[in-house]
């Protein structure tokens, strides 16, 4: 099969396919992949901004970016989520004053607190409380709000010894207006009018909600345009490109630049609670069974895998797996660690044996490894696992308690993982950025082990 760039102009579940599209091994695609250059007859560039692929890039963002609101749910995402929808009457008759969208207020709650009133970011009130996590300051300066931090503190450790708990929450609720949810979502709507108002756009409103207002037009204003899709800023900032508009928003540290993307997450699984809660729960379980959103990817139950070395065979000489060669690989910034494959003489094999993918994973590594050395200007990223067969696997258990006994990604030809001994900082950086802008792009997934990134790639489409 011959693949031809697609990136940016995949729909959200060709988005998964990636540029493994971006490469073409074949003479059909003579283009050199080449972060920062754009698309030219000459160059391909996997992370170039497309106006429009607007829609698609959005969607793919909230499907890469959702493991966190699986993983991090109170109770799981299907409790979260029903929690959340008690609230959709107010959010509606809240959102019809505001001539606001109920989905986006909704998400914005599932997000903020999983749909519990009486949440608080931290043990000090000053911070973020409420159905909807409204600063203090914010709510008493911007939003009107009547915020008494120290009553509404009191109430709080007299309501968590269980003194009079049903008396101390509605006192709290008027000394603290946050903790009164009719008050918190007119709070968020007043918020985000008064951020469309300055933004002049209701996708900024959402990221300003989180961002800050400020924080938002500083970002803007070092790209060079206001008045732009949300997308536009993030996709098209990137080290190589609008680089003072991507240094301001990575600078937040405080997950800003993606708040959008999660919200949209939000409404998804909001979505599927009302519609299809089957599908919720399915994906749920797929979210948890990993650190990352791997298993969404590849799916246990319906995702191949080799069982033994005459399988890796089988598939190295039909093409299904691509040997990894050491000389092309560092045309893309990428060494072999010359100990994979180790344990190959335990199963009376090479260790050249294990030194394949998927070309859709090839692709994408060499995509990483470009785009870190473009950015860093620095030595090669170190690949130092690849494919593995299932009796491999349970030899390298048996060494290895860092492995899996269960259902591993390597075992498909889908997964790899570079090892973090980097040379510089500026390496690691530049390695990070690619890892979180391929996450955004829904077209891998990776989890931080002691001694290496695991990195998962998506599938492309079925045709």
């Amino acid at each position: 099969m011959r693949w031809r760039l697609a990136v940016i102009g995949l729909v959200a579940a060709a988005a998964a396919a990636l540029a493994v599209a971006a490469l073409s091994r074949g003479p059909d695609a003579p283009r050199v992949l080449t972060p920062g250059a754009g698309n030219t007859e000459t160059t391909v560039d996997p992370l170039a901004w497309s106006p429009s692929h607007r829609r698609a890039l959005e969607r793919s963002a909230a499907a890469g970016l959702a493991h966190v609101l699986y993983a991090k749910s109170p109770g799981g995402a299907v409790a979260s989520a029903a929690r959340t929808a008690q609230w959709r009457p107010l959010v509606e008759r809240v959102a019809r004053r505001a001539h606001l969208d109920p989905d986006v207020l909704e998400g914005i709650v599932l997000l903020e607190s999983a749909g519990r009133p009486d949440a608080q970011a931290g043990s000090r009130l000053d911070g973020a409380a409420g159905l909807t996590q409204i600063l203090a300051e914010t709510g008493q300066n911007l939003l009107g709000m009547r915020i008494d931090v120290r009553a509404s503190e009191r109430l709080t450790r007299g309501i968590a010894r269980g003194h009079k708990v049903a008396a101390r929450e509605r006192v709290r609720r008027r000394v603290d207006e946050r903790f009164d949810p009719a008050k918190a979502l007119a709070g968020t709507a007043r918020y985000l009018r008064i951020a469309k108002a300055r933004l002049h756009r209701s996708d900024l409103a959402v990221v300003a909600y989180h961002m800050g207002i400020g924080n938002l037009e500083r970002a803007l204003g070092a790209y060079g345009r206001h008045r732009i899709p949300y997308a536009r800023l993030f996709f098209d900032s990137t080290p190589l490109r609008h680089a003072r508009a991507h240094a301001i928003l990575a600078s937040l540290g405080d997950d800003s630049s993606t708040y959008l993307w999660r919200v949209m997450a939000a409404e998804r699984i909001m979505r599927l609670y009302r519609t299809d809660r089957a599908a919720l729960a399915r994906q749920a379980d797929l979210q948890g069974r990993k650190a990352s959103a791997e298993e969404v990817l590849h799916p246990a139950d319906r995702t191949p895998r080799y069982p033994e070395p005459f399988a890796l065979g089988r598939a190295r000489a039909s093409g299904e797996l691509v040997a990894l060669r050491a000389g092309e690989l560092a045309g893309f910034g990428i060494r072999i660690d010359r100990r994979m494959g180790e344990l190959a003489s335990r199963v009376h094999q090479s260790p050249r044996l294990y030194r394949a993918l998927r070309p859709q994973a090839l692709r994408m590594l060499e995509i990483i490894g470009a785009g870190t050395r473009a950015i860093a200007h620095t030595t090669p990223l170190v690949v130092t696992s690849t494919v593995r067969d299932e009796r491999y696997q349970r030899v390298l258990v048996a060494h290895n308690i860092e492995a899996t006994p269960n259902y591993s990604l390597h075992t498909t030809g889908w997964a790899f993982d570079i090892s973090r001994a980097y040379r510089s900082r500026a390496q690691a950086l530049a390695f990070q950025f690619m890892l979180d802008r391929l996450t955004a792009l829904n077209m891998i997934a990776w989890v931080r082990e002691p001694g290496a990134i695991h990195v998962t790639v998506a599938a492309p489409p079925a045709s």
